[in-house]
Order: structure tokens, then sequence, then C-alpha cells
């Protein structure tokens, strides 16, 4: 039986539980397993999640707290402090145990507690000064050692949490949560092997506890033995079949196969065995589908979720982001519509529906609904991106250059509102400002490629080619599969007639990454073509053709390679057609006329592209 307190005529167990809420991290998890066991060591009656290690039954059997010594103010202070613990006033408890501690420096009870509070109000480097003061006054049982490990593998001191682990085995080698949580920490450390060892040792002491079935199950998933893993989740849930975490465990092996199938069978199993009422179990079944386009399995399973809670406004939400993804959008709009009526404050929601109106080529009432947004939350960077892209793709450029600002000015260390504003920049042919956009988003994120790479765009602009290099060469030093910095790069070179072989490299890695862009296939075959290997540079030129389609850019590399091979009419053929889809090209035009073909101003397939063109607003040339 644990030892009591009595308090006038009320008896409270010595070991009532510190409750605490904690962050979901490792640490907070930790905490919560030290801090929240009951008296009798015995497993509560519901297994919860491993994730979550309060249920164990090493850490429920927590020292209970003698008497301190017989001094009468330490014992009053200690008084003073479990009744702040029952108040959940952890500062007043903090504050009395040390002044009991004062009375009484030998008390090796109320150092354990001291550790334990402080690491519950997260003061770790107090827990840890109090976690050694533990240790040094030599505790004999194992639930100490386990505590004071948990908060050292909290403060990130791994070995010395590891080996008290080992110092509470020794002392209770029969208690299978002790191999459990120290094979935890062993994978957390990626140490793999030791870990697997470590939870095959719990395993042997504790058969019937899910919890160690799990976690070797996730060290054959993070070492890649999917079968095994699946083995290890699905014995867990035999022991456990409401053991929610080995299902999330097994149907993300199933996914990380491409098995959406099998994954959507184990969500369905614990619906039906578990527990039909589970909100994330669901949301995973309604990703799954969405992700497959099992558009009408999703809305079924959101409609089961508003059956359980009619005011559930994320699935409400996500209703109408379905009907979004099925291109239903008045369906959507009017479910966003409702959902604003209900909760007019919602930005995120006002947000969605004018990106179905986007959607809908209904860029007034997009606008519209972007810029209620604002008046509601003026310095709402979202809705500064939102409004500042729908005039962007307007081409209403001066008006969105004002949200971007506001955007790079609100989010200076992320780099998407610098880079919005620069390219913006770049289509009113403001290049300095765009390379002053640019270079103050690498200012607050030197470690962006994206930025130097479209730095090196606007450099190219300003016919900087030395800059146009080193801003290049410095996106693909901080990441070296910049597909965009490599193809841009190596189709620099090669349409300059310089560095061939680094052009084919360059643009071959490009093409690597992304076999199926067909800008970086003709990129390619431009720098085969300028190593003189006309056959194969043809082959990919022909490749990009099949993959974008009409481009003009293209077709004029087609018609270079064809008069190299002396292929007069197909290199005519391929330049009028250069020529149709950009009539501008004066240049080819004065090439054609040079090459003896004739005037390509008279061909009246041209002449037909000239008034068209004249007709619309002029395209933006292709960035290679």
């Amino acid at each position: 039986m644990s030892r009591a307190i009595r308090i006038g005529a009320l008896m409270i167990p010595a070991c009532q539980p510190v409750q605490v809420k904690w962050a979901f991290t490792v640490a907070g998890l930790l905490a919560a397993w030290v801090l929240a066991g009951g008296c009798t060591g015995a497993p509560p009656a519901k297994q919860a999640p491993p994730a979550s290690p309060s249920v164990t039954s090493h850490a429920a059997t927590r020292p209970a707290m003698s008497t301190p010594a017989a001094d009468p103010r330490a014992y009053y202070h200690f008084i003073l402090g479990y009744q702040a613990e029952l108040a959940q006033d952890t500062e007043r408890a903090i504050r009395e145990y040390l002044a009991a501690l004062r009375v009484d420096p030998s008390s090796l009870h109320l150092k354990t507690r001291l550790a334990l509070l402080y690491f519950a109000a997260g003061e770790s480097a107090n827990a840890v000064r109090f976690a050694d003061r533990v240790i040094e006054a030599g505790p004999q049982d194992a639930a100490t050692f386990a505590q004071m490990a948990s908060i050292y593998a909290a403060a990130g001191q791994l070995d010395k949490a590891l080996a008290l682990y080992g110092q509470a085995i020794e002392r209770n080698p029969d208690d299978g949560e002790l191999y459990f949580w120290k094979g935890l920490l062993l994978i957390n450390a990626k140490r793999l092997d030791e870990a697997e060892q470590t939870l095959q040792q719990g395993i042997t002491r504790g058969k019937n506890s899910p919890v160690g079935h799990y976690y070797l199950g996730r060290v054959y998933a993070e070492s890649k033995r999917p079968d095994q893993a699946i083995a290890s989740f699905e014995r867990a849930i035999a022991i456990n079949p409401a053991f929610e975490p080995g299902y999330l465990a097994l149907a993300s092996v199933y996914e990380s196969q491409q098995d959406r199938a099998r994954a959507v069978e184990v969500y369905r199993r614990y619906l039906q065995k578990a527990n039909p009422h589970s909100r994330e179990i669901r949301r995973n079944l309604v990703r799954l589908f969405i992700s497959g386009k099992a558009y009408q399995e999703a809305l079924a399973e959101l409609q089961r979720m508003l059956q359980d809670d009619p005011d559930d406004l994320d699935a409400q939400l996500r209703v109408g982001l379905v009907y979004g993804e099925m291109k239903d959008f008045p369906k959507a709009v009017e479910r966003l519509t409702s959902l604003l009526a209900a909760r007019p404050a919602e930005l995120k929601i006002r947000d969605y529906l004018g990106l179905m109106y986007e959607e809908m080529k209904e860029f007034k009432k997009a606008a519209q609904a972007y810029e209620q947004n604002l008046r509601l939350q003026p310095n709402y960077a979202d809705g500064h991106m939102h409004l500042g892209y729908l005039f962007y793709r307007q081409k209403r450029y001066q008006e969105a250059i004002p949200h971007f600002s506001t955007v790079a000015g609100l989010n200076s260390k992320q780099a998407d509102g610098h880079i919005l504003l620069g390219l913006t920049h770049l289509q009113t042919e403001r290049y300095d400002k765009a390379v002053e956009a640019f270079e103050t988003g690498i200012l607050h994120n030197p470690g962006s490629a994206d930025l130097y790479f479209n730095l090196g765009t606007a450099y190219d602009k300003m016919n900087r080619f030395d800059d146009v290099v080193r801003a290049m060469e410095k996106a693909l030093q901080l990441d070296a599969s910049h597909a965009d910095a490599l193809n841009y790069l190596g189709y620099s070179y090669a349409d300059r007639g310089i560095k061939i072989d680094e052009a084919l490299s360059l643009t071959k890695q490009a093409v690597s990454l992304k076999p199926t862009n067909g800008y970086y296939v003709d990129s390619l075959g431009w720098a085969l073509f300028k190593k003189g290997l006309l056959e194969e540079a043809l082959a990919e030129i022909q490749r990009a053709i099949a993959l974008v389609g009409d481009d003009p850019v293209i077709f004029e590399h087609l018609g270079e390679i064809y008069h190299k091979q002396n292929l007069t009419k197909e290199a005519r053929e391929a330049w009028l057609r250069s020529l149709e889809l950009d009539p501008s090209n004066t240049k080819l035009m004065d090439r054609y006329r040079e090459r003896g073909l004739g005037d390509p101003a008279t061909e009246e397939r041209v002449r037909q592209a000239k008034r068209r063109v004249s007709q619309q607003p002029p395209s933006q040339p292709r960035a290679h």
C-alpha cells in the first residue's frame, strides 16, 4: 500500500500525479510519461498511443513521498508544496519544496519531486540540475532512474539518459516497458540496430504489450524492411485491436509503397473494430481518397464526420474544397459562402472562396473576397499574396507590386514574396528594381537557391552575363539538383557557343531530373547541335516538340539543324512555323532571307500571324 499524507480528515495518496499540459514534442511526451503515472504500477484500462508514454508501468511506480525529516519546518513546507501540486500551482509547489529542501538538504524525495516539477514547468536547466542531485544521492529503485533518464533525454543528453535506462533495467530486468522507452531513444538517435536488439529484449518480457511491437515496427520501417514492419504493426493490433497508433503506422507503410487500397482497408478496419468516430482516421481516409481522385468516397467520409459533429468547421470546409477538386465550382462556392455566413471572420475560408472564383474566371468577385479579408486584417500576408497574384495573372502589374512589397516586408524570412515582387518588376521591364527585390530577399534568405536563380534571370535581361553565371553557380552550390538553374546556365553557354562540354553536362543533368520537360530537352538538343552531334540533336529537338507542342524557339532550332544537314525544304518549313508562332522575330526573318529562302514577310501564313498578334497584347518570351 502506498503511503498517504493525512490532512484533516482526508487521506491523500502520496503519489498523486502532477497534472500538466504538454506540447506534442519528444520532450513533452517523455515528460507526460514521467509525470502522469498512478500509484500501483498497474497499466490503465485503455492503452494510450505509445507516442505518449504516460501509461508505462515502471513510470507509474513513482517513489512514495515519505515524510521529510522530523524537522517540523520541512514537514510544513512539504505539506504546502503538495497542496499546491493538487491545485496545479507548479510555481508555488516548487517554492515550498525548495524551502523544505533548505531545511532537509539530504531528502532524495524532495530532489526527485523538484526535478519532475521543473521538468513540468519547462525549465530544462533546473530539471537537469536537480536530476544530477538525485543521481548523486544514489537512488535504488528503477522508476527513479527511468524518470531522470527522461529528463536527460529531453535535455539532449542522450548518452546519460541511455546509461540511466541501463541502470533501471539492471534493477528491474523483467520490466519490458523499460526496454521499450530505451528503444524509443535509440530510434530517435537513428541507432536502429541497438534499438532493434533492445526492443526484442523488451518484447520477450512484455509479450502482451502492443507498444514494443509498435516501436519494433518503426525500426523496421526506418531501416527499409516494410514486410517486417507490417508484421510488427499487425502484431501490435492483434494484441490490442483498439491500438490506434498501430493502424496509423501500418497504413503509413502501405502508403509509402503507393498501395492506397491497403491503406484504406487498414483505416476502415480501425473504424469497424475500434472507434467509428475517430476524426483523425477519417481525415486520413479523406486525404487518401482525394489524392486518388475518389471524390465521392471523400465526400461520404466527410458527411459521416458531419453526422457526428454538424459544427465541425474543418469537415465543412473540406467538403467545399472537394467540390473544388471535382471542378464543381458552383457547389464549392455555395458551400464556402454558407460557411462564411456563419463565420464571417474566418479569413482562410474567404481565401478559398476567392480561389474558387478565380477558377471560374470571375476575377472581380475573387478580388472582392481578398479585399474583404484585407479590410478585416490589413496586415494579412496571405490576403496580399492572393490579391497580388490575381493582379499578376491579369497583367495588372502595377497593382500587384504594392501587395507583393507588403508580403516581402511582413514575411522577410520567406523567399516567395521577394521572388514574386522581383518577377513582377521583370514584367514591367524594371530590371534594376527586380535585382533589388531579389538581392533584398537574399539578404534575409541567404540559403535560397530560388532567389539566386531569379537574380540570374534578371541579370540576363540587363546583359550582365558574368553576373548571370555567378548567380546560377551560387544557386547550384546551394542546391545541386536545381533543375532550372542547370538548364538556364547550360542553355546560356550553348546559345553563346561557349563551354559546350559544360553546357552538355548541365543540360543532361536537368533532363535527368525532369525528363518530360520539353524545354529542358530542347536545351539539351541545342547543346548537342553546338557540339556538332546533328543526329542526336535532331532526335532531342523532335522529342521536345512532342512534349511541348508549338513553341517558336524549338522550331527555330529545328530549322537550324535541318539547314546544317542540307535539308533545305525541311528547314524552310520549320522556320516558317516558328515565324507563324512569333512573327516579331526579325533576326530569324533576316536569316531566312540570307539563306536564300525568299522573303518570309510575303508568306500568307506569316502575314496572318502578324495580323493576329497585332490584335493581342504582347506575350512574354520564353526564358530557357
